[in-house]
């Protein structure tokens, strides 16, 4: 089975960072025998420039990894660690570049991986921060368990995923209940505007007769009071 791309990629920027401790070992040599380092810098300026982007392909495809979860936040966790030492010893490497460290041969000896330590120790310093989850798994194991975390992470997805569906549904139920009601509620605001309408019509023809009997009482009156005077004058006394 081929080994992770990812992991790949960090092997080989490892290597490009003990071929550039060794470099500045061999720049420093020369400087002090007198020799001439031009070639040797401008082979060193490239290499720094390769580890810088190196290390920004490696952040970005942690990123696009642990985003799409193809690995276990374990796993992110660790290889996030390792980009963070190698991005300090990216610091280092230029600071000795540059000649800001004080004494380049003890920088040399913690920027190469295996080399310095007590009693010369190979331990690889780049893996100190694996987590107890991974330590002491092969690749074959670690994707194992990745795989079956994936499918933990799909069956919860997929519950929630039915969940929303019902959610859905019942929504979807609630809205045509609720155009139902508002039909209802047009018909009867509809009625109502009737209603009232023959009300105020109704109305109207009350307050009509209402004036019209007003009017014939009080012809009656007079017409009776004409008479009553017709009689009067006519009576013989």
């Amino acid at each position: 089975m081929s080994q992770d791309p990812w992991l790949q990629n960090y092997d080989a920027t490892c290597r490009l960072v003990q071929e550039i401790a060794e470099n500045i070992h061999e720049r420093n040599r020369q400087q002090r025998t007198g020799g001439n380092p031009a070639k040797i810098n401008m082979t060193l300026r490239a290499s720094l420039q390769k580890l810088k982007q190196n290390i920004n392909q490696l952040r970005e495809s942690l990123l696009r990894a642990s985003s799409s979860r193809r690995i276990m936040q374990s796993e992110a966790d660790r290889r996030q660690n390792l980009v963070d030492d190698l991005v300090t010893r990216d610091k280092q490497l230029n600071a000795t570049f540059k000649g800001d460290v004080t004494h380049p041969e003890l920088s040399r000896s913690t920027l190469m991986p295996g080399a310095g330590g007590e009693g010369g120790a190979s331990a690889n310093p780049w893996l100190v921060n694996e987590p107890e989850e991974t330590r002491g798994l092969g690749f074959s194991a670690i994707k194992q368990q990745q795989q079956r975390i994936v499918e933990v992470q799909d069956a919860g997805l997929d519950a929630l995923a039915a969940v929303i569906s019902r959610q859905k549904l019942m929504g979807q139920d609630i809205g045509n209940e609720l155009d139902g009601q508002n039909e209802i509620i047009d018909d009867l605001t509809h009625l109502v505007d009737k209603t009232d309408d023959r009300i105020r019509n109704e109305t109207r023809r009350v307050k009509l007769v209402e004036t019209k009997s007003a009017s014939c009482g009080m012809l009656v009156v007079i017409v009776l009071l004409l008479i009553a005077i017709v009689v009067v004058a006519v009576w013989p006394t």
